[in-house]
């Protein structure tokens, strides 16, 4: 499924702001959903160009941090082809994630282990014996007794 995303990169202002660098933030935004995360990075709102989404100048540390920036956006941009080109599920939240490298659940072994044993048990008599599943359910068990000690 084909959609479109934008990424938005602005300074977040904290209500208690009296002066000083402000973080800068990516938004990003899909089927007019939002989703934003901090870049970790810092800006001097009078140095920040809110059209362009970058700092101006032509200072060294200003020319790093709009490379960073680009960096970021077109790791963001790449994400989200490889999400739609696999047909996963795109929001901005699942885009956010997957940037941010928060991982979807992962599983345990022995989950995987209980899961493959559930679908043996399904298949029994069909597939597989019987004996077939009590090597398994015995491997299981003696795996989550070595895990214990």
């Amino acid at each position: 499924m084909r959609t479109n995303m934008n990424l938005l990169f602005y300074l977040k202002k904290r209500s208690t702001y009296k002066n000083g660098p402000v973080t800068i933030y990516l938004r990003f935004t899909v089927e007019c959903k939002r989703a934003e995360t901090s870049t970790s990075k810092s800006c001097d709102p009078n140095r920040w160009n809110a059209q362009a989404g970058r700092a101006s100048g032509t200072k060294e540390d200003t020319r790093l941090l709009n490379a960073y920036l680009d960096k970021l956006q077109s790791k963001a941009q790449e994400l989200h082809q490889v999400m739609s080109v696999g047909d996963e599920h795109v929001t901005a939240e699942t885009v956010k994630n997957r940037f941010i490298g928060k991982a979807l659940q992962s599983k345990t072994l022995v989950a995987v282990f209980e899961d493959h044993n559930s679908k043996i048990k399904s298949l029994i008599g069909r597939e597989y014996e019987r004996s077939t599943l009590q090597r398994y359910e015995t491997c299981l068990m003696w795996s989550v007794v070595e895990a214990i000690q």
